[in-house]
């Protein structure tokens, strides 16, 4: 069982940077990969980024590729998400999310997820 808590959202300006994080609890943090999704009003929750259980292995989606960057610390149970030059079209709320030890990008491998913390972007 793992639970997940994201902090760091908020509101900010076009071209800015926020750092997400997700802290977990449970002594099995480093055995799972982690994901990043994002969920914009009326639309489908999205992979955003994946990190293996090692670190080792990185994926993110075309949308964010080159601004975003994924890292884990598993000494501390957190997994980060750092987001530059940011975009509108990155509103959304964020979700961090765990599944096995390697990154999938559907939503449905994922097994536990936190509650979301709001981006927003303005132009």
């Amino acid at each position: 069982q793992v639970q997940l808590v994201e902090s760091g959202g908020g509101l900010v300006e076009g071209g800015g940077s926020l750092r997400l994080s997700c802290a977990a609890s449970g002594r099995t943090f480093r055995s799972y990969a982690m994901g990043w999704f994002r969920q914009a009003p009326g639309k489908e929750r999205e992979f955003v980024a994946g990190i293996s259980w090692s670190g080792g292995s990185t994926y993110y989606a075309d949308s964010v590729k080159g601004r975003f960057t994924i890292s884990r610390d598993n000494a501390k149970n957190t997994v980060y998400l750092q987001m530059n030059s940011l975009k509108p079209e990155d509103t959304a709320v964020y979700y961090c999310a765990a599944t096995g030890p390697w990154v999938v990008t559907p939503k449905w491998e994922y097994d536990y997820w936190g509650q979301g913390t709001q981006v927003t972007v303005s132009s």
